[in-house]
């Protein structure tokens, strides 16, 4: 069995077009997994297997795939997955860093930090994944290192430390200098294959002996010995223990080595290769993870140890045309067998696992467990969701919930044709079972069948699987927008609610205060003020319950309440005929009451909108924002292009990038990324 410091479960995040799938396929090739080079251009990628996103040329789904690489005497398991850089598919962002306990950022080294690199940047942070940062396409006309990583640390505010320096730039890149062990790397070959150990040249070596410096500098701050030994000799710092002292502050997120490549020219893999198994953590180096017990409430601590029992969480949803639903799981205590029979958190049912498989990309080998630490593939789960923990039966454990954010954009869609309608619907419940981030709503006015997604690319992504892998043509309506409402007056409300038909009754009474949450968290904020038991404490639990189901159908226009603030006071019973039900009921109708009075104003998302374009464009292209309601926030000359950021309603967004094509003649590019809810103006609530 392979020991749990072999293991090194990583993800590869950048914003769209860094080179994340071809870095991935580089990886994969000198690992001797492919023996042929892939390219995104061409479509034939190993990790862009989805029809969809061979013809886009971006990569839809996150793809989880496991190789081998040797580093000294070891050969490590290095389970990889390559997540979206699309806004549009953050999803697979989310769930991926989830179960990841390392990260590769990839960084184009003319377009440096980008919006969506920040975006999964925070996503990392708040998952704490250590990382790695890799400046790619360092063969790219106006390829600059420092620029980039100085943008790291401004933008990033993270602290990002060379570890390598590049030799040359564009056309001139031909290798990297590696800081710790002063040496030049050249590559020679037109694969890539192999590569020189040199001396650093010596125009470069002045530069990286300062770089080297700032290295033992910044690895001093960290560790108590490199600084005793940086204070008396630099020079006599030996190489095992700057790898050391790197590995730690990665691991604890002091701070982030840097490196260079050039993927698409196949130069700069292998170390990063290297890198990956020296400073991102082993499962073993990651904090415990906590779990509940779902009987009792208490804090469950679970060790990554193969003797302990099993717990593992499922993370994705798969549907797969050879081997049916697959589900991929992290497991992160014990070992899991085919055959086993484990408990489902969220169902409360026994689930069997008829196989178990080793994840190839769109390839899958057979195998007979999955240890802790190790991410796979489970068939033949049934009633299975993304998040759902898995567990021993003997050992329930509930891991935290994973979050996702809401769909800010809908299309009303029908089949085409009648005898297509159930067809539709079971397609339909397929993909929504598979992406979290999709929703279907019926309108309770006109009954259609609403499909919300994160996006206009997301929800064209669903429609063209429909057609093509469900065969399901349908037609959809005009986009709609995902606006919320909210409250701006506190008001008090008594609502009494009271039927009596005879034989035994329904009765409830309760006085709360609605208002909006002071400290703007979305959801319900519910505060129990009962005194002297004037409501029991099971009919308060239902009349919390009646709100929150209330809160998602507004008063205004019938688009859920973002945030509320109830707060219950008083109320009343009745000895025979007050039931949970009625207390819910009563919240329910106090809540369209009192939600009249308190100032409903409607809420509409606004996006972050980053247009990169030439200079001669900049006027029209502000303008055309303007006209969109935009509010420019920003704007920036860098290599020779102008850099807009603006925050305009996504109402207005619409077609955008069409638009935008079409105003500069195609020399524009624009990224888009939910920023906040803002109040609408009046003329969008009439």
């Amino acid at each position: 069995m392979k020991r749990l410091d072999q293991f090194r479960n990583i993800g590869i995040m950048a914003h769209v077009d860094a080179g994340k799938t071809t870095v991935t396929e580089r990886m994969l090739y000198y690992t001797g997994l492919i023996h042929k080079l892939g390219n995104v251009d061409d479509g034939n990628t190993v990790m862009d297997s989805d029809p969809q996103e061979e013809k886009r040329g971006i990569t839809i789904s996150s793809a989880a795939i496991t190789t081998y690489w040797k580093h000294g005497d070891d050969t490590y398991q290095v389970n990889i997955i390559d997540t979206p850089g699309h806004v549009d598919f953050t999803a697979e962002v989310e769930r991926s860093l989830r179960v990841l306990d390392g990260a590769i950022a990839v960084f184009c080294a003319k377009s440096g930090v980008q919006p969506q690199s920040e975006t999964v940047w925070l996503q990392a942070n708040r998952y704490g994944v250590p990382r790695i940062a890799l400046v790619n396409k360092m063969d790219r006309q106006g390829a600059d290192f420092m620029h980039v990583v100085n943008e790291i640390r401004e933008q990033l505010h993270a602290n990002a430390v060379p570890i390598q320096l590049p030799i040359g730039a564009e056309d001139n890149f031909i290798g990297v200098i590696d800081l710790v062990r002063m040496k030049a790397l050249v590559w020679d070959s037109q694969d890539g294959k192999t590569y020189t150990e040199q001396d650093i040249p010596a125009h470069l070596l002045a530069e990286a002996t300062q770089a080297r410096m700032h290295l033992l500098e910044e690895l001093s701050l960290t560790n108590e010995d490199i600084f005793n030994q940086f204070v008396d000799d630099p020079a006599a710092i030996s190489t095992a223990s700057i790898y050391d002292a790197l590995r730690t502050a990665t691991i604890k997120m002091q701070l982030v080595p840097v490196l260079a490549a050039a993927a698409y020219k196949n130069k700069g893999v292998q170390p990063l290769l290297d890198a990956v198994v020296q400073y991102l953590p082993a499962p073993v180096d990651i904090p415990s993870v906590t779990g509940t017990d779902p009987y009792t409430g208490e804090t469950i601590t679970l060790h990554t140890d193969t003797a302990a029992s099993f717990t593992g969480l499922a993370f994705k949803t798969i549907a797969n045309d050879y081997t049916g639903k697959l589900t991929l799981v992290r497991v992160y205590s014990g070992i899991l067998h085919a055959g086993d029979t484990l408990w489902n958190s969220r169902t409360g049912k026994k689930v069997r696992v008829s196989r178990l498989l080793r994840i190839m990309s769109d390839k899958y080998e057979t195998t007979e467990q999955i240890t802790a630490g190790d991410i796979g593939a489970v068939v033949g789960l049934k009633e299975i969701r993304t998040g759902d923990t898995l567990a021993s039966i003997d050992t329930p454990v509930l891991l935290e919930q994973m979050h996702f954010p809401e769909p800010m954009i809908g299309y009303a869609i029908e089949a085409k044709s009648a005898k297509e309608s159930g067809k539709m619907g079971e397609a339909l419940s397929k993909l929504v079972e598979e992406d979290p981030t999709l929703t279907l709503e019926i309108d309770p006015a006109s009954g259609q069948t609403i499909l919300k997604g994160m996006g206009e690319l997301h929800l064209e992504v669903v429609l063209e699987k429909l057609a093509t892998e469900h065969q399901v043509e349908v037609n959809k309506g005009r986009p709609q927008i995902a606006y919320k409402e909210i409250f701006t007056q506190a008001v008090q409300h008594k609502e009494v609610f009271r039927k009596q038909s005879g034989g035994s009754g329904n009765f409830a009474e309760i006085h709360f205060e609605l208002s909006s949450r002071e400290d703007e968290e979305p959801g319900l904020e519910f505060v129990d003020d009962i005194r002297g038991g004037a409501i029991p404490k099971e009919f308060v639990s239902a009349v919390r319950k009646g709100f929150e189901d209330a809160m998602r159908t507004g008063v205004l226009a019938g688009y859920p309440v973002k945030a509320m603030r109830v707060r219950l006071f008083d109320g009343d019973v009745h000895v025979k005929d007050s039931h949970a039900q009625d207390f819910e009921q009563a919240a329910h109708l106090g809540f369209k009451a009192a939600a009249a009075r308190a100032m409903p104003r409607l809420l509409e998302p606004l996006m972050l909108v980053d247009v990169t374009l030439p200079e001669e464009y900049t006027g029209i292209v502000t303008g055309d924002l303007n006209r969109r309601r935009g509010l420019i926030k920003g704007m920036e000359m860098k290599d020779n292009a102008q850099y807009i950021k603006a925050e305009v309603p996504l109402s207005e967004l619409f077609g955008y990038i069409t638009v935008l094509r079409t105003l500069t003649s195609g020399r524009a590019a624009a990224s888009l990324t939910f920023q906040r809810y803002q109040l609408a103006p009046e003329a969008v609530m009439a």
